[in-house]
């Protein structure tokens, strides 16, 4: 795509997203679960059983944190319609998404969200935009979580109107993604099989890009077949953290940052590696069948189980 100059990002930082709905029941929360492995080795497994299924007909099922980034999904109908913004959905990447949660999720709920723009910035060839999202459930007011999602739209940069690239962002310095990977021992590592249908589990959840599915559309993109979500990744890793430093309570989880940066096949084995450094967690995810590293990030912790 040419350098557009026709977008102004003055009017871009101006610009009022709609407020959006979206709504979801306990069908959904284990749909998700489901989605991102929960259960998948062990169908009666202690510590996840409780996201899928619950005695009393499901009236108080646990929503895993990262089911967060759902809540989204709605939140932009018409895409990224920032005025005078051209792209290709096409060549759209998710490249971070980060996440604080407020309360845990109710088993089933109304949301309300949110929509500003947190960042945006000119990288020549390519935009990045920084799209944040506050979820509050519709009934009491509460603020549940806020997302931010970051997202590279290649081929729609070259809008800058001087010779510094233009580069804004609305949010506290230290709420990004970047880490530093530690030389010592991972404190933990939790291995984790996909399954070669996971994409395709996973994309009930409401993220229907064909990247994920379609064979040919995936070729285009410039991958063999289809990939896996990076969201759904990202699930798997902080499932690891859950399972391995939180002893399966999942209510511990304060914040979530996670940077893609590579794609994962479905049918892969994930390793999770996880460092504890206070109450915060870093860790990374690998490709263990390519030896490659997919996902990083850290977890803050509300506190610690005393065994550990």
């Amino acid at each position: 795509m040419a350098v557009q100059s026709e977008f102004d990002p003055s009017l871009a930082i101006s610009h009022k997203f709609p407020d959006s709905t979206y709504s979801y029941t306990e069908r959904d929360a284990a749909l998700y679960a489901l989605g991102i492995g929960a259960c998948a080795s062990d169908a009666v497994d202690e510590d996840e059983l409780k996201y899928v299924y619950h005695e009393d007909g499901q009236k108080a099922i646990k929503v895993l944190p990262t089911f967060a980034a759902l809540l989204t999904m709605e939140s932009l109908p018409n895409g990224f319609d920032l005025p005078g913004l051209q792209y290709d959905p096409r060549l759209l990447l998710h490249g971070q998404q980060y996440i604080e949660l407020y309360k845990p999720f109710p088993s089933s709920c109304h949301i309300q969200n949110k929509v500003s723009l947190a960042g945006l910035h000119d990288k020549g060839k390519a935009a990045i935009l920084e799209i944040e999202t506050k979820s509050y459930e519709k009934e009491s007011g509460d603020l549940l979580c806020m997302n931010r999602s970051t997202v590279y739209l290649r081929g729609a940069g070259g809008f800058s109107k001087s010779s510094k690239p233009f580069s804004y962002s609305n949010y506290p310095s230290n709420q990004t993604s970047a880490v530093k990977i530690p030389e010592s021992k991972p404190f933990s590592v939790l291995e984790d099989r996909t399954h070669p249908s996971q994409a395709l589990l996973y994309r009930l959840s409401g993220d229907y890009n064909p990247l994920h599915s379609d064979p040919q559309f995936a070729k285009v993109a410039g991958f063999s077949k289809p990939i896996l979500h990076g969201l759904c990744t990202l699930g798997f890793a902080v499932r690891a953290i859950i399972k391995s430093i939180c002893k399966g309570d999942s209510d511990r989880i304060k914040s979530i940052t996670g940077r893609f940066l590579l794609h994962v096949y479905p049918g892969e084995t994930l390793v999770t590696e996880m460092w504890l450094e206070g109450s915060r967690v870093i860790y990374r995810t690998l490709v263990k069948e390519r030896k490659r590293t997919v996902l990083s990030g850290s977890v803050n912790l509300r506190g610690l189980n005393s065994s550990l």
